[in-house]
């Protein structure tokens, strides 16, 4: 059963396919897979209704017309608040979802930024949704998160922020995330492992905390690996 009608996820990413073809590290489309088959469970589970657009039924010339083209779609359908994600965040979870749903009920968005300086998640009410100012900001820019707070704030749009998270766009950002990241999807760890092995010329110290990393999990006996 649905949660709240009024609200609903939108999913805004593009294809595993495409993905691996525009990420900079190589052999990615099994990541991006795992990514993709993550997400919508993670999306299932939180039981609110939700749409996903990608490169087949994005419209638009930029990035910016084509995901505020996708918003304002699903506010045509009647919804009053979404939750928009992309599917390149290992760290996302069902929680964190809800916690924004949760948090839309006493404030007018929520910003759920991105170590690279852009955002994983954004809550917005339609009432402050303004196509316009949207389609002006710094997408796929290092200050996004800042000029999208700052656009909130001139306009007096409550803001609420949820811990920040780091995407997988590149290779330093796989290894970061085996470095920093011990609760993850087994099969996605995997993936990501291989993937960092693949690269020619990696060093040596990253393989040594991939090894010790699977040390530590071999003898923890203790919680299980969760999503």
């Amino acid at each position: 059963m649905m949660r709240d009608s009024k609200t609903a996820i939108l999913i805004f990413a593009h294809s595993a396919a495409y993905e691996a073809k525009i990420k900079t590290f190589q052999n990615s489309k099994a990541v991006f897979e795992s990514l993709q088959e993550r997400t919508m469970r993670l999306v299932h589970n939180t039981q609110l209704p939700f749409f996903l657009f990608t490169e087949d039924n994005q419209i638009g010339n930029s990035f910016a017309e084509r995901f505020v083209n996708a918003i304002q779609s699903v506010y045509d359908l009647g919804y009053e608040s979404i939750i928009t994600i992309g599917n390149d965040t290992p760290q996302l979870t069902s929680q964190l979802i809800l916690k924004a749903h949760t948090e839309l009920i006493t404030n007018d968005s929520v910003i759920g930024k991105a170590k690279d300086g852009g955002f994983y998640l954004l809550g917005i009410k339609k009432q402050h949704f303004d196509a316009k100012s949207f389609l002006q900001l710094p997408w796929q820019k290092s200050n996004l998160s800042i000029a999208l707070h700052h656009l909130f704030e001139a306009h007096k749009v409550k803001v609420s922020f949820l811990e920040t998270l780091s995407d997988l766009d590149t290779l330093r950002d796989v290894v970061f995330f085996l470095n920093s990241f011990k609760k993850v999807y087994f099969s996605l760890l995997q993936l990501l492992v291989a993937l960092v092995l693949f690269v020619n010329q990696i060093s040596s110290y990253i393989v040594e905390k991939i090894n010790y990393f699977f040390q530590l999990n071999t003898y923890n006996k203790g919680s299980p690996i969760v999503v």
